[in-house]
């Protein structure tokens, strides 16, 4: 079984071959405790194959081995490739939205006038390797959503208006990811283009914030208490 959904809810098995494989790591060296307390404790904690995926991403495959975590790695390669799903876009005095799972054209046109657009790029599939989408807005607005890994070029003009990119700007791309070219005018209107991590992502930054806060409050609770027994003696 395989998925391209980071999304997808990870099962109690998915979690247990991602702990074992902690396991297989710090007894060769290749993680200290600290690291695998950390790893092991947010693996326990993973809902989805995206908070799984990056916990072993860094580790070796045993050989004759299933990977541990069955398909939550998002490669590229398995998002280029089959038919389009949409090959463009147009609101008038309303709005379009293409969001979710969908397959974006290598040639994409979006098209809004006195209205509104949205693309969510982030769990999209890709007809070509390279996709140029061609953003026009005239007194409305388009707003595209990219991962931060994606290698997107931003070419527009901006007339009145704006032909805007940013959010993590400083990201470099995947070098396996598709090129999206992201093109156009904006007359009296805005086309932004964000790069924005996926609801999974998040999730998971949050909980090595967390468990990193409560490792440093643990340690400074042992330096107190040392102190403590210290300025007893």
């Amino acid at each position: 079984m395989t998925s391209e959904l980071p999304e997808m809810r990870a099962s109690d098995a998915e979690r247990e071959r991602v702990a074992e494989r902690l396991r297989d790591a710090v007894a060769e060296g290749r993680l200290d405790m600290d690291e695998f307390e950390q790893r092991l404790d947010a693996a326990y904690r993973a809902r989805t194959h995206g908070d799984l995926e990056p916990l072993v991403r860094d580790l070796p495959v045993p050989a004759g081995t299933a990977s541990a975590v069955e398909g939550p790695r998002t490669t590229w390669s398995g998002r280029i490739g089959g038919p389009a799903t949409s090959k463009g876009a147009f609101s008038f005095w309303g709005g379009f939205g293409r969001r979710g799972s969908w397959t974006v054209g290598r040639r994409f046109t979006a098209f809004t006038l006195m209205g509104g657009g949205e693309m969510d790029l982030r769990e999209a599939r890709f007809e070509d390797r390279e996709t140029v989408i061609d953003c026009i807005a005239i007194m409305g607005g388009i707003q595209v959503t990219v991962p931060p890994g994606l290698n997107v070029e931003v070419r527009g003009i901006g007339l009145m208006g704006g032909f805007d990119e940013h959010g993590r700007v400083d990201a470099s791309p995947d070098p396996e990811a598709p090129r999206v070219i992201i093109r156009g005018l904006a007359l009296m209107g805005g086309v932004g283009v964000e790069r924005k991590l996926t609801r999974a992502e998040k999730q998971r930054l949050k909980a090595e914030r967390e468990r990193e806060g409560e490792r440093k409050l643990m340690k400074g609770d042992d330096r107190d208490d040392r102190k403590e027994l210290g300025g007893g003696a």
